[in-house]
């Protein structure tokens, strides 16, 4: 009894040191598709403009506002390339659409982020014709503020980004950046000044504790910790503000899209998992508290998921984001659109 009670007490030292709970080392449960859904879906609330389709959707965040929608899509197919669309587009609670702005400024989008003021963050992590491994932030208008990365240009070096999936903003103005999307990418997190200045790096490739497989998505709670989905070791790891590795959690499926809302609670779109890659778990989305990593409830995709590895068994949403109301958004990776969940 003395010596079980020594273990706790130890755990709880250790939990105490990182700032975070115990409960933290939260492995996956018996039943990884097992917690109730409590939510249903809002079948076309998406208005898309006359003459527009909406392609692969890689980015979905909410405005300041609370409810207006911004979306990140391939221009209406797989890339941006020579499109004369814009892929950035933001919507009203309604589903209407408001405004645009990004054209030929992307070859790839992927990672896509709104700020506390409303500027608008987004990463293309593809190089050609003087574009592409950079972040672009925007104004709410669609003018291009800052620029971090060397367009068209892959590189490791401060200034440089090779294939940049994600991007987030800490509450002190620091920019998060996740760098790398497997292969022989980059599998690295970058920290920069509010004004673009490079600050440190962490992570390689690997599956250790503080590696990355395929770092897709990077969100950060109050405390000011780092989320990152690293999907292909079928895990969120979560790091110190500073980089320090604290936990993994594997409860939350085969992450692709991270979202934090205003309450800490975490959502966490799975878009891969099957029998091939993680079996087992079912895609959906996974939430819970980021104070204990308890999945409380599970939106399942509502198809059948296709088997097998690689991008060919990726169609459901890559990407996820949530309103003052707790109405859920998923960016469809394939099905050109974006899902609305709302609660029963």
């Amino acid at each position: 009894m003395i010596r079980l009670r020594s273990v706790t007490l130890l755990l709880g030292i250790v939990a105490a040191g990182t700032g975070l709970p115990a409960q933290l080392s939260a492995q996956a449960p018996v039943d990884p598709n097992g917690a109730p859904n409590p939510y249903h879906l809002d079948t076309n609330w998406l208005k898309i403009p006359e003459g527009r389709k909406i392609g692969q959707v890689t980015g979905v965040d909410i405005d300041p506002d609370g409810k207006s929608i911004w979306v990140f899509d391939r221009c209406g197919v797989k890339d941006c390339v020579n499109s004369p669309l814009n892929p950035i587009g933001k919507f009203d609670a309604g589903g209407n659409f408001v405004t645009g702005f990004g054209r030929g400024l992307f070859n790839h989008p992927h990672g896509f982020y709104v700020d506390r003021a409303g500027n608008v963050w987004a990463t293309d992590n593809t190089g050609g014709d003087g574009k592409g491994h950079v972040v672009i932030k925007f104004s709410p208008a669609g003018k291009v503020l800052l620029t971090l990365g060397t367009p068209g240009v892959a590189g490791e070096g401060p200034n440089m980004f090779n294939a940049p999936t994600d991007v987030a903003v800490a509450a002190n103005g620091d920019i998060i950046v996740s760098d790398g999307h497997g292969g022989k990418t980059n599998a690295r997190i970058a920290k920069f000044t509010a004004d673009g200045k490079f600050i440190a790096a962490w992570g390689k490739r690997g599956s250790g504790p503080g590696e990355f497989g395929v770092n897709h998505s990077v969100a950060i709670d109050s405390a000011g910790r780092i989320f990152v989905a690293d999907r292909s070791n079928n895990r969120v790891e979560i790091f110190s503000p500073d980089g320090a590795f604290l936990t993994e959690w594997k409860q939350f499926g085969r992450p692709s899209g991270l979202f934090i809302d205003k309450h800490d609670v975490l959502y966490v779109s799975d878009s891969e998992s099957n029998m091939a890659q993680n079996p087992g778990f079912r895609r959906g989305v996974r939430i819970g508290s980021v104070k204990d990593g308890k999945v409380t409830a599970f939106i399942p995709e509502l198809t059948p998921p296709k088997e097998g590895t690689g991008a060919a068994a990726n169609t459901w949403g890559e990407c996820v984001a949530v309103d003052d109301a707790g109405n859920v958004y998923v960016g469809m990776y394939d099905a050109g659109t974006v899902q609305r969940y709302v609660k029963m």
